[in-house]
C-alpha cells in the first residue's frame, strides 16, 4: 500500500473527501516527524512507539579497499510495534 492507497482507505473508512483524509494524514505524519525530531517519543498504545535512538560511533572497513574508516555517530527514527499490532500480524 502506498500513501494514495492509504489516503483512500481512509477517506473511505471515515466518510471524509480524499483531501480531508490526505490532509488528516499529512498532519499526523508531520506530528510525528516533529515529535521524534525533538528528542521526544510517542507512543500510541496497542499500536507502537516512534522515538529516536542514538547510534554511537564506530569503525568500518572499506571492503575494496581494506582501509579502516570511521563512522560518526548519529541518531536514527525507530518504531517498536505495540503488543496488539505485534498479534495482529503474527496471526
Amino acid at each position: 500500500m502506498n500513501k494514495k492507497e492509504l489516503v483512500i482507505a481512509i477517506a473511505t473508512k471515515t466518510n471524509l473527501t480524499r483531501k480531508q483524509a490526505g490532509a488528516a494524514l499529512d498532519a499526523i505524519i508531520t506530528s510525528i516527524e516533529d515529535t521524534v525530531a525533538s528528542g521526544d517519543k510517542l507512543a500510541l498504545i496497542g499500536f507502537g512507539t516512534f522515538e529516536a535512538r542514538k547510534i554511537a560511533a564506530k569503525k568500518a572497513r572499506n571492503p575494496r579497499t581494506g582501509e579502516t574508516i570511521k563512522v560518526p555517530a548519529k541518531t536514527v527514527p525507530a518504531f517498536k510495534p505495540g503488543k496488539s499490532f505485534k498479534e495482529k500480524v503474527n496471526k
